[in-house]
């Protein structure tokens, strides 16, 4: 089948993003288990011993609805340090989502998320000439919503009971995106943040 989201390795000074695959499982545990992450209730993250499920979900996502899971895997260390991925993909109308996006404890709030955010929106909007690429998160995971609007993501709404999570709570989502015409300035923005030149 030909998709518009081919598999891609994205590198970066400080993150390299590889397409998803089953021999990934352990470096998946080993970086879910670094906040014991699964018990945010708001987050997607597998529990001990459910990677290889959380993989080939992904997979079956991919082989579906086009999706690409990638691991990010942090440059320095060579570690695998969490996952991310393009969903919601509409090939007809240009758009994408960036999702399911995790990482282990010892890299929140560092470089990790900024240049894989940066890696991500360039071959998003340079390579695949998006329109719109889109953010979503739990309306309770302030800290998403928080880094999200960082980015330059602009807030277009609130999906109201919008998902069922596998302990049945409804979630509400707020939705983010990024347009065509603002990736220059977001951009810039992120080349700022990493302390790189524009």
């Amino acid at each position: 089948m030909n998709r518009w989201i081919e598999p891609v390795t994205l590198q970066g000074e400080h993150v390299v993003l590889e397409p998803l695959a089953l021999e990934h499982e352990a470096g998946l545990e080993h970086a879910a288990a670094d906040g014991e992450l699964w018990k945010l209730w708001f987050t997607s993250v597998p529990a001990p011993g459910h990677a290889r499920r959380y993989i080939e979900t992904a997979l079956q996502m991919r082989k579906q609805e086009g999706a690409m899971p990638f691991v990010v895997r942090e440059a320095a260390s060579n570690e695998i340090v969490g996952s991310t991925r393009y969903c919601g993909v509409d090939p007809a109308n240009r758009r994408a989502e960036i999702g399911y996006t995790w990482y282990a404890k010892r890299v929140q709030r560092s470089a990790v998320n900024t240049e894989a955010k940066l890696l991500l929106l360039r071959h998003a909007f340079e390579s695949l000439k998006t329109i719109a690429v889109e953010l979503r998160t739990n309306f309770m995971n302030h800290r998403s919503r928080d880094a999200i609007a960082r980015l330059g993501a602009k807030q277009d709404g609130i999906l109201r009971n919008h998902r069922i999570g596998p302990d049945g709570v409804l979630r509400d989502s707020v939705v983010f995106s990024i347009i065509e015409s603002e990736w220059p300035a977001v951009r810039a923005n992120l080349l700022l943040k990493l302390g790189r030149p524009l």
